[in-house]
């Protein structure tokens, strides 16, 4: 692929544009100071190889400190793991080295139906060597070889995972989206929900979904529940619904704020109350009555009733537990409607959208800033389990997964 210098140069001048107008700046940066490291860098960046400016060019949006922050081509070559393969990584000790292990391997997606499971290790990708701290990154639309080790065995073998075509929207870069939902009954009465995804722009599709799967959960008698939020990798408004099914009635979850919201400041008492929407209708009308207002708005919960797992909630969270699914999991401790079990989460919470910036290229930028309901910001601070367990390499290696028996041992205490 080429890129010439007159290409480079609109594409630089849309980005500076589009990070001044729409960047929600909950770092405090000087966008002086970083469009002043733009315009120094430019002319390296105009001539330089086409990989050297991608390069470039994200390490100057580094320099903004928010999370969902990228700059990526319309047919991505380097993605996250869990954006095409559908599995995270950790980096474990191996025979005193450094290694990466499968941690989360999602249901139906490509690592999954080539056999992979967590606890396996990942040798290379492609025939070139995957060592932590460098995390490896798949193309989509590409075979990839990747050389798997299975635990205690010594053995390793060639695998090959086709990851499929996708194209990226306004809402949506390009990605291999998870199955979102699965849900099953594990013990005597509780019922499982495994959420790896919200999808969909307005979360319908999926609360529709999860309108079925706690109905069938209830039918058979389930009296607790555990949300295993490990690995998801976020999405939209799908998660105010699963929210609204850990309380009985309205309840704030926590507010957006726009960047010009967030300049002039504000009192979070004075923000509009909205529940999330329940049907297409009441989503085109609040749609219309914030069309030409700030849309700065305190998101409540539905009032969906009485459950029968009430009181009796665990929600299992990990490093990879991302975004949206970090305001589900923060919603449960700041309420004490949930006890929270696993390790800290990552801390990547704002509201993004992508911008076409030319040649091929998009930017995904955060527009929106999240704040709980006690007005503290999840962006580079996640949140903490009520319960530290951290994963056994070990016992993921036998085929157990620690950390949620140790949530079916809370939940059965609950």
């Amino acid at each position: 692929m080429t890129l010439d210098s007159k290409k480079r140069t609109q594409i630089l001048r849309a980005i500076k544009k589009l990070v001044l107008a729409h960047h929600i700046n909950v770092a405090g940066i000087d966008y002086g100071t970083w469009t002043q490291h733009v315009d120094e860098r430019t002319a390296e960046l105009l001539t330089s190889d086409v990989a050297s400016f991608e390069e470039g060019v994200r390490r100057l949006l580094s320099e903004l400190k928010t999370s969902h922050t990228v700059f990526y081509h319309s047919l991505p070559t380097e993605s996250l793991p869990q954006h095409t393969i559908n599995a995270s990584l950790r980096d474990v000790s191996r025979d005193g080295h450094h290694t990466w292990m499968f941690l989360d391997v999602f249901e139906d997606g490509p690592a999954h139906r080539a056999g992979i499971k967590p606890g396996d290790f990942l040798d290379a990708v492609d025939g070139t060597l995957c060592v932590p701290p460098t995390t490896p990154h798949f193309a989509i639309g590409h075979t990839h070889t990747l050389r798997v080790s299975k635990p205690g065995t010594g053995s390793a073998k060639e695998i090959a995972i086709e990851v499929p075509k996708r194209k990226g929207t306004k809402q949506r870069p390009p990605i291999v989206e998870p199955k979102s939902l699965i849900h099953s009954k594990i013990g005597q009465d509780i019922g499982l929900l495994k959420v790896a995804h919200f999808p969909g722009a307005a979360g319908m599709r999926f609360a529709k979904a999860l309108d079925e799967a706690v109905r069938d959960i209830k039918q058979q008698k389930c009296q607790r529940l555990i949300v295993d939020l490990r690995g998801n990798i976020g999405g939209s408004l799908g998660f105010a619904h699963l929210a609204s099914y850990m309380c009985p009635g309205q309840i704030a979850i926590g507010h957006s704020l726009t960047p010009k919201r967030l300049r002039e400041g504000y009192d979070p008492e004075t923000l509009p109350c909205v529940p999330m929407p329940a049907s297409k209708g009441e989503l085109l009308t609040t749609l219309g009555r914030y069309a030409f207002r700030d849309k700065s708005v305190m998101l409540l919960t539905q009032g969906l009733g009485e459950q029968p797992f009430h009181k009796r909630i665990v929600v299992l969270v990990n490093e990879w537990t991302n975004s949206a699914a970090e305001m589900v999991a923060n919603f449960a401790v700041e309420n004490r409607l949930a006890t929270v079990v696993g390790e800290k989460t990552h801390g990547n919470v704002l509201g993004a959208m992508n911008f076409n910036v030319g040649g091929g290229y998009w930017l995904r930028l955060p527009v929106s800033g999240w704040f709980t309901s006690k007005g503290r910001s999840l962006e580079g601070n996640g949140v903490d389990p009520d319960v530290l367990v951290e994963i056994s390499p070990d016992a993921l290696a036998a085929g157990h997964d620690n950390q949620l028996m140790a949530a079916v041992d809370v939940a059965n205490g609950l």
